[in-house]
């Protein structure tokens, strides 16, 4: 999506939902300022398909792996959400929207880098405790993907075929695909 689609979207979920899980902010000042729109797509559609189950969505501490007393895994990074918290979570997803970008810069090579990261830690922590954490990446902004990363879009899909993020979901792809996600997440949840 482009800035416009995105905002309304957004606009139209938040609607429709009436959210009371939080919808951060972005970045930007003056006129451009306002609510991270694929973020709130993200936590509306989280919040209406987990039911009352708990969400993390603004981890402000590090995601930990443990076996009983035994600590497995402590990851280098903070994640944009994890279900249904940060202790032994059966997932992480990061966000990466990059509407007001008008060129393609360290920004988003710092997003890529920071997913493999991710991914190999994942994949340290899976082996130390024969736990399948779920990893997704959700991105957009047409301009920055299509028409300046391509490249790294290729990166992407390499991450995705190393096994070091299990789905990429791109824009208005999580209004379909998230709800199903979502569920399988509670079913998990639920047969714990």
């Amino acid at each position: 999506m482009d800035i416009e689609e995105a905002r309304t979207l957004y606009q139209q979920l938040y609607n429709q939902l009436q959210p009371k899980c939080p919808i951060p902010k972005n970045k930007q000042r003056g006129d451009k300022a306002g609510p991270a729109y694929l973020t709130g797509i993200v936590n509306m559609l989280i919040e209406a398909n987990a039911g009352s189950l708990p969400v993390d969505y603004n981890p402000l501490k590090l995601a930990t792996v443990s076996s009983g007393a035994s600590l497995q895994h402590t990851f280098s990074r903070r994640f944009d959400g994890c279900f249904p918290n940060t202790i032994n979570p059966i997932a992480l997803w990061e966000i990466k929207e990059y509407y007001y970008t008008t060129t393609f810069g360290s920004r988003v090579a710092d997003g890529i880098f920071e997913t493999l990261l991710d991914g190999f830690e994942l994949e340290e922590a899976r082996s130390a405790s024969q736990q399948h954490i779920q990893h997704l990446l959700i991105i957009d902004s047409r301009f920055t993907w299509w028409a300046c990363g391509r490249s790294y879009l290729c990166r992407l899909i390499d991450m995705l075929h190393m096994g070091f993020v299990d789905e990429i979901l791109f824009g208005r792809e999580v209004v379909q695909s998230l709800p199903r996600i979502v569920l399988e997440w509670v079913a998990s949840y639920n047969s714990r």
